[in-house]
């Protein structure tokens, strides 16, 4: 299991769509499990990735854990 955080100038609401895009049903198509204004959570092919993003001062702090799907979360922290 991988957790891991980044900052960055995308908005909260940016950084939620990018990771539908990315991980969902047309990016790398894991199923959307639950969403909220500030969090998606993914699962499919024996794992998961939950993304977290909040406002944090003139930035906004994404916070990932993810198991069997560390490389695909490390190619779409390095997009936002």
């Amino acid at each position: 299991m991988l957790h891991i955080a980044k900052e960055t100038h995308h908005t909260l609401e940016e950084v939620i769509q990018a990771a539908i895009a990315f991980f969902g049903p047309g990016g790398v198509g894991l199923a959307i499990k639950e969403q909220t204004a500030g969090s998606v959570w993914f699962e499919g092919g024996g794992g998961h990735v939950i993304v977290q993003a909040q406002p944090k001062d003139a930035v906004t702090e994404v916070d990932i854990e993810t198991r069997e799907w560390e490389y695909p979360v490390r190619q779409f922290l390095e997009k936002i």
